[in-house]
C-alpha cells in the first residue's frame, strides 16, 4: 500500500513538473522575450529557444495582440514608462505567423547537412534500454534501486534505494555501503553482508540463495553546453549516454558539430565522440555512458564541404582537418553508375576571389578539402564510343558493338542474323558521322558485298545502316469486295487470286445477290503519262453459276486496288407486309402481293368491313421512311434555333415514327385504282372504326367539352355549347375528321367523331423604352436626311 502511494506521490510530480516545462505563462514569454529580443541573437536562435519550452505560436500572437491593443493609450500618455518601452518591443518585434516559415527553412537547412537531423528524428532517441539485464560495469551511486531477492531454506524480497550517503539499510543486516562500486562488486558485497544472518548463504552445499539486480536507476545531472537548440542542465537516467543527452538538447543547431561532441568529467576533457563513425560504419564506442556531473559540450563546425552531381547522396559533410577528396566520396556513397570517375571539380573560395581547381582521379587521396568547397562530380558523355546500328529488314535489327567481331559491313549484317527475305538488297543505305557532327549518307549494293563480287567496307563508330524492305517501297495493296457479300470490306491482296477466291473469302454471296451481274473495276495506270486521261477505270463484267464464273474473261485475275461489286437482284424482293384493323372482317397482317396494292384490294383480302364499321371515320397510320424522317429532323432543328427551347425536349415531343394519312375509304372501294384509292407501303395499318356519335371541342374554349352529334349543328353552335370563345382565341377554328382530314372556318361541315379546335393568339409584348427611343431615333434620321435630299433638289 505505501509503494503504491509512493507510486501515485511520483507520477503526480513529475507530470506536474513536464507541464511547467511544457507550458510557460504569458508573462514569463514577456520577460524571456524581451532578454532574447537584445541578446542579440537572430529570429532563427529566438524562435528555437521559445519553442524548447513549449511556447506555442499561438501563444505569442495572443500576447503580442494584447499589447497591441494598448499601445494607443500609451502614446497618448505622453510619457515613456518601463511598460511602454517593453510594449515597444514586443510590438516591433516581426509577426509570430513568419515563425512557422522559419523552423521550416531551419529543418530544411538541417536535412542538406548529412546527419544533422538524427538527433531532431522522433523515431531514433537514444534513450537507454530499462529492459535488458544491467551492465557488470554499472557503477552505483545514490538514489538507484537495489533488489534483492532470497529463496531456497528461507525467502526473503527487499527494495532498497541507496541513500544520499552512499548505503543501504538491510533489517538484522546494518548497513551496507555500495556507491561507487560497479553492480558486480555490490553484489558480492551484500551477499558476504546477508551471510551473517543466512548461515548456509556461503556454505559450499548452501541451502539458501540470494540474487542482486538493479531497480530503478537514479537521476544524474548533465550540463549540455555548446550549439545545440536548448542548452542547459538535464536530469536524465545514469544509464543516459552521449547520444540521449544531445537529443534530450533538441539536437544540433545549424552551425553545430556532428564530429567533435566533447565529454568533460570532473573538469577535465574524458572523451571525444564522432557521430560520422557511427552513422557510416555503425561503431557505437563513441557513444559513452555518462555520469553524474558530466558536461558534453558540442563544438562549432570547422568545415562543411557540398558535393552535388553524379553521387548517390549529394549533400553537405562535415569534414575534419586533414580529410580528403576520398574520403568526401566514401561520405556521400561513392559515384553514381553514370559518373565521370576520371576527375572532379572543385569550387574554392581564395582569400580574395574564387578559385576553381580540376582533381584527377589519382589526386582523391591526396587533395585535401577546405571549409565552403563545392564539389561536382559529372555524368559520362551522352554519346557511345564502339556502336554501329543495323535497322531496316533484318531478322534481328539493333545496336551492336564495333570491335573484335564486328569491324566491317558483311561482319554487322552476319551478326544482325541475314536479311529477310523482302529485302532490298541492290540499294541500302549506310549514314556515317562525320568529324564535325553532320551526317553523309552512302548508298550501296549489299548483295554484292555478300556475295564477295564487290569490296566489304570497313565500318566506323556511330555507323548506322538501312536495309529496305520491298514491301515498304510500294504502296500497301489491297482489293475491295463490296456489295451483296456477307463480309464486305478491304482484304489483303494476294498473287493469282480469282473472283471466286475473293467472294468465297468475303463469306460468299447473300441470297439477295445477282449473278447474272459482278462487276470488277480497275485502276488506269500510266507512269508515263503526261497528259490527262479521259477513262477514269477499267470495267470487266462477268456471270455467276454455283460460285463459278460462266461468262466473260474466266481467267482474269485480281490486281491490287480492283473493286469487286456484287449487285442486287433485281427480281429480289422481301415480304412487305400491311395490317387492317376495327371493324373488318378478318382484321391483321397481309403481305403485299404487288407493289402497287391499294387499300380497296386490302378490304377485299380481309373480307369486307362489318355492318359497325362507320367507313366515313376509316384512318391510315403510316410509318416514316428516312427521307421523311430527316425531313422533319431539319425542321426541328431550324425551330430550335428559332426558339431556343432544348433540342431534346423538342424532339421528343414532336418526333414520332408514324404519321395519319386522310383518306376517303368510301370512295376508295366505290373507285377501286381512282385517286382515293391509294398505294399501300409496307407498315401501313388500316383503322376502320365503329360509329362515334359525339363532337369534342378543345383549344381556345371556356370550357373544353364533348358533346353529342347533331345534325345541321353548325360550328358555332357547337362552340358556343362549350362556353364561347376564351381570352385570345381566334375565331376561325379548325375541324379534324375522324378519317384524318382537316378542313376550317365555322362554316366547315360538321361530321360525327371530329373534334373542333379553336387555336388561341399569340401573347404580344409591348414596345420597350430602349425600342421606343431607337425607333424615334431613326425616323428622326430619316427625316432629315429626306429634308437634305429635297433642298438639293
Amino acid at each position: 500500500m505505501n509503494f503504491a502511494r509512493k507510486l501515485f506521490t511520483l507520477s503526480a510530480a513529475l507530470l506536474l513538473a513536464s507541464a511547467v516545462f511544457a507550458q510557460m505563462s504569458d508573462q514569463q514569454v514577456i520577460d524571456e522575450l524581451k532578454r532574447l529580443s537584445t541578446s542579440g541573437k537572430t529570429q532563427e536562435q529566438i524562435f528555437s529557444d521559445l519553442s524548447s519550452k513549449g511556447v506555442t505560436i499561438e501563444q505569442l500572437q495572443r500576447i503580442k495582440a494584447q499589447y497591441e491593443t494598448s499601445k494607443s493609450s500609451v502614446s497618448t500618455s505622453g510619457t515613456i514608462s518601463t511598460e511602454s518601452r517593453e510594449r515597444e518591443v514586443l510590438i516591433n518585434f516581426p509577426d509570430p505567423t513568419n515563425w512557422a516559415k522559419i523552423k521550416e527553412n531551419q529543418k530544411g537547412v538541417k536535412d542538406t547537412i548529412f546527419g544533422k537531423n538524427i538527433f531532431s528524428n522522433q523515431n531514433l532517441t537514444f534513450q537507454p534500454n530499462m529492459n535488458v539485464p544491467t551492465p557488470e560495469t554499472y557503477v552505483l551511486g545514490s538514489g538507484d534501486e537495489i533488489l534483492i531477492d532470497i529463496w531456497g531454506n528461507s525467502e526473503l524480497n527487499l527494495s532498497l534505494q541507496i541513500s544520499p550517503d552512499g548505503k543501504i539499510m538491510a533489517s538484522g543486516v546494518g548497513p551496507i555501503y555500495l556507491a561507487g562500486l560497479q553492480i558486480k562488486d555490490a553484489r558480492s558485497r551484500i551477499r558476504k553482508a546477508f551471510g551473517r544472518i543466512y548461515s548456509d548463504l556461503l556454505s559450499s552445499q548452501p541451502g539458501t540463495f540470494l540474487n542482486v539486480t538493479l531497480g530503478k536507476t537514479r537521476t544524474i545531472q548533465i550540463n549540455i553546453m555548446g550549439e545545440v537548440e536548448v542548452p542547459g542542465t538535464y536530469a536524465l537516467s545514469s544509464l543516459s549516454t552521449v547520444f540521449h543527452a544531445v537529443y534530450s538538447a533538441g539536437g544540433i543547431n545549424e552551425i553545430g558539430s556532428l564530429r567533435d561532441i566533447k565529454v568533460y568529467r570532473g573538469g577535465k576533457l574524458f572523451a571525444s565522440t564522432d557521430v560520422y563513425s557511427y552513422l557510416l560504419k555503425g561503431d557505437n564506442s563513441g557513444d559513452i555512458s555518462l555520469k553524474d556531473g558530466d558536461m558534453v559540450k558540442v563544438e562549432p563546425y570547422r568545415s562543411l564541404v557540398k558535393i552535388i552531381g553524379e553521387v548517390k547522396r549529394p549533400m553537405y559533410y562535415e569534414m575534419k582537418s586533414g580529410e580528403t577528396i576520398e574520403t568526401l566520396l566514401s561520405f556521400a556513397g561513392g559515384f553514381k553508375g553514370n559518373a565521370y570517375k576520371l576527375s572532379l571539380l572543385v569550387n574554392r573560395k581564395g582569400e580574395k576571389e574564387k578559385q576553381v581547381h580540376t582533381i584527377e582521379g589519382q589526386d582523391y587521396s591526396k587533395f585535401t578539402t577546405r571549409d565552403g568547397d563545392i564539389v561536382f562530380v559529372g555524368a559520362i558523355l551522352e554519346r557511345y564510343e564502339n556502336r554501329v546500328t543495323a535497322d531496316g529488314a533484318l531478322f534481328r535489327p539493333g545496336t551492336f558493338a564495333l570491335g573484335e567481331k564486328i569491324t566491317t559491313l558483311k561482319e554487322l549484317i552476319i551478326a544482325a542474323e541475314g536479311p529477310k527475305e523482302d529485302a532490298f538488297l541492290d540499294r541500302v543505305l549506310l549514314y556515317r558521322e562525320n568529324p564535325d557532327l553532320s551526317t553523309t549518307v552512302e548508298s550501296l549494293n549489299l548483295s554484292a558485298i555478300l556475295n564477295g563480287t564487290s569490296v566489304d567496307i570497313k565500318l566506323k563508330r556511330n555507323d548506322r545502316l538501312y536495309v529496305p524492305s520491298k514491301d515498304e517501297l510500294r504502296d500497301e495493296r489491297n482489293i475491295v469486295l463490296a456489295g451483296e457479300v456477307r463480309r464486305p470490306g478491304s482484304y489483303p491482296f494476294a498473287r493469282n487470286m480469282s473472283i471466286e477466291d475473293l467472294i468465297l473469302q468475303g463469306g460468299g454471296l447473300l441470297e439477295s445477290a445477282s449473278r447474272a451481274r459482278v462487276d470488277v473495276s480497275r485502276r488506269i495506270k500510266n507512269p508515263m503519262s503526261i497528259v490527262e486521261s479521259e477513262k477514269q477505270s477499267e470495267v470487266f463484267s462477268f456471270a455467276l453459276e454455283n460460285g463459278l464464273i460462266i461468262s466473260g474473261d474466266k481467267k482474269l485475275i485480281l490486281q491490287p486496288f480492283d473493286i469487286v461489286t456484287v449487285r442486287r437482284s433485281p427480281g429480289y424482293e422481301v415480304q412487305q407486309n400491311v395490317s387492317v384493323i376495327g371493324e373488318i372482317l378478318f382484321a391483321g397482317s397481309y403481305a403485299k402481293t404487288t407493289r402497287d396494292e391499294r387499300l380497296s384490294y386490302l378490304v377485299s383480302r380481309a373480307g369486307g368491313v362489318t355492318e359497325s364499321a362507320y367507313i366515313k371515320g376509316a384512318r391510315l397510320l403510316r410509318r416514316m421512311d428516312k427521307d421523311e424522317r430527316a425531313r422533319l429532323e431539319a425542321k426541328l432543328k431550324l425551330a430550335e434555333s428559332n426558339s431556343g427551347e432544348d433540342s431534346l425536349a423538342i424532339k421528343e415531343s414532336d418526333i414520332s415514327h408514324f404519321y395519319y394519312v386522310g383518306i376517303d375509304l368510301a370512295k376508295a372501294i366505290a373507285n377501286p385504282g381512282g385517286d382515293d384509292d391509294l398505294v399501300l407501303r409496307e407498315g401501313d395499318v388500316l383503322d376502320i372504326p365503329t360509329y362515334n356519335g359525339t363532337v369534342k371541342i378543345s383549344g381556345a374554349v371556356m370550357y373544353p367539352n364533348t358533346i353529342a352529334f347533331s345534325k345541321g349543328m353548325s360550328a358555332r353552335e357547337y362552340i358556343e355549347n362549350a362556353g364561347g370563345y376564351a381570352y385570345r382565341a381566334k375565331k376561325r377554328p379548325y375541324i379534324v375528321f375522324m378519317n384524318g382530314k382537316v378542313d376550317t372556318g365555322l362554316g366547315a361541315k360538321i361530321e360525327p367523331g371530329c373534334e373542333i379546335i379553336v387555336p388561341q393568339k399569340p401573347e404580344r409584348q409591348g414596345a420597350s423604352f430602349a425600342e421606343i427611343l431607337g425607333l424615334s431615333t431613326s425616323v428622326v434620321s430619316t427625316a432629315a436626311m429626306v429634308t437634305t435630299l429635297i433642298r438639293q433638289f
